[in-house]
């Protein structure tokens, strides 16, 4: 068995980086280990107008990207397991690009981020399962971007705190804070992946398959706060 975040737990290690947003990740595992992800993230609209006021108060001039695309795939590529990795702005608060495993069994390995197990059964199947608590969000985050990591951190968000509370405390907060709008598109942002395996699926624990394909609709706000761990599986012949 090897430690590996195949297609969804790479899609909840991005997913980590573009908080309030409408994101999709679609892509593919191969049996050898290889994994391909294409990845489109953007800002919502009243997050990319709270941070665009943020940065106008920092004495950032109007029009700098907020999502930086290739800055992102710099502190990516470092990364253990990541073959290449290309990320372009579509506009100041968007992005889309590739992503390439060499093998899953690598990727976002260490620093205390093994949260993923990959697992080829005989005949060629396999199962993988991904999980994710408070322990490792930080992690995570500090291997795809500490930059990102210390954005959502002014977000409050206690995957990148450490800091625990519920689903409803968190909302309360950052809608006292920046506004029941912010709140209110951090609640409905959902992050949806599309991922092909490598043979039939059987089974899907926190989602849904059909033929080879699983897909996955994780809310956001499950993601930020991780009141609960989230886990994953996929298993497939």
């Amino acid at each position: 068995m090897t430690k590996s975040p195949i297609a969804v737990s790479l899609l909840l290690a991005v997913v980590l980086s573009f908080s309030s947003c409408a994101t999709q990740i679609s892509g593919s595992l191969q049996a050898d280990g290889r994994a391909d992800l294409n990845i489109f993230a953007a800002l919502e609209q009243r997050m990319s107008a709270l941070i665009m006021a943020l940065a106008a108060g920092a004495g950032i001039p109007p029009g700098t990207v907020i999502l930086d695309g290739p800055t992102i795939a710099a502190s990516m590529a470092a990364a253990p397991g990541i073959a290449s990795v290309s990320l372009n702005n579509t506009s100041p608060v968007s992005i889309e690009g590739q992503v390439q495993a060499s093998h899953v069994g690598d990727l976002l390995a260490g620093g205390g981020a093994d949260f993923i197990t990959f697992e080829r059964t005989v005949g060629g199947g396999g199962r993988f399962t991904a999980s994710l608590d408070l322990a490792s969000g930080r992690a995570i985050l500090d291997l795809i971007s500490p930059d990102i990591a210390n954005y959502l951190a002014a977000l409050m968000a206690p995957v990148a705190t450490g800091e625990v509370m519920t689903r409803s405390e968190y909302l309360g907060l950052v809608g006292m804070v920046y506004g029941a709008g912010i709140a209110e598109e951090i609640s409905g942002a959902t992050i949806r992946a599309l991922i092909d395996f490598p043979g039939p699926i059987q089974s899907v624990r926190g989602g849904t398959f059909s033929g080879r394909r699983a897909e996955f609709a994780i809310p956001l706000l499950d993601v930020l706060v991780l009141e609960t761990p989230l886990s994953y599986e996929v298993v497939w012949r």
